[in-house]
């Protein structure tokens, strides 16, 4: 099983950051291949939407998302794992996003079929400051547009809201703990639904 995890906070150690190292520890636990890469870390541009993968389903940017695009490839399951800021990912994290182009073009333009031959999981963590409804409504979006382009599905996120200053999340009861467990459920093909506070497909942030 392998596993690449996203950090999209540039904070390290915030909250959102605290959660994707929770939800590697339950994944290695099961002794999954994990890798987690934090964003701020890499230096690549948004998609300049140039057209330059049209015709071969590659990017044509050389950067530091160039040694990603195989990672991805060879993934069983992505994680995207980004706090909200003005109800919305990161910047980092939606240039990752954007750069997924060339994975949606092979699939839907070239139909080169699934991409790394095979179907994966995506599963979403966030946390944010404010307790607002609606504040993971347009990340979800984009989440399942995220994770079809790379040939994958939305399969579970986490999603925590009143957690603002560095660390705050260790305060929310739960949190981390939900979060270990669903990396564990993830690396050995478990049923997400089984775990309370979850959002899943069709389904409610219990």
């Amino acid at each position: 099983m392998n596993i690449i995890v996203f950090s999209g906070s540039p904070r390290k150690r915030g909250n959102t950051d605290l959660l994707a190292d929770a939800f590697v520890a339950g994944a290695t636990s099961q002794r999954a291949n994990v890798e987690k890469i934090r964003l701020i870390e890499l230096k690549y541009s948004p998609c300049i939407e140039c057209g330059g993968c049209d015709e071969t389903g590659k990017c044509i940017l050389k950067d530091d998302l160039t040694e990603i695009y195989p990672k991805i490839e060879s993934a069983d399951v992505v994680v995207l794992a980004s706090p909200m800021f003005f109800y919305n990912i990161t910047a980092n994290s939606q240039a990752l996003v954007e750069r997924s182009q060339a994975f949606w073009v092979r699939q839907y333009v070239l139909k080169q079929g699934e991409i790394g031959g095979k179907r994966r999981q995506g599963i979403f963590l966030s946390a944010g400051a404010t307790k607002g409804k609606l504040l993971f409504d347009g990340s979800l979006r984009v989440m399942r547009y995220f994770f079809d382009a790379i040939g994958g599905d939305l399969a579970a996120a986490l999603l925590i809201r009143g957690a603002e200053k560095k660390g705050e999340i260790k305060e929310i009861p739960g949190a981390l703990e939900t979060a270990e467990r669903l990396g564990s459920c993830a690396a050995s093909n478990g049923d997400y639904s089984q775990i309370e506070g979850l959002w899943v497909p069709g389904g409610k942030n219990k």
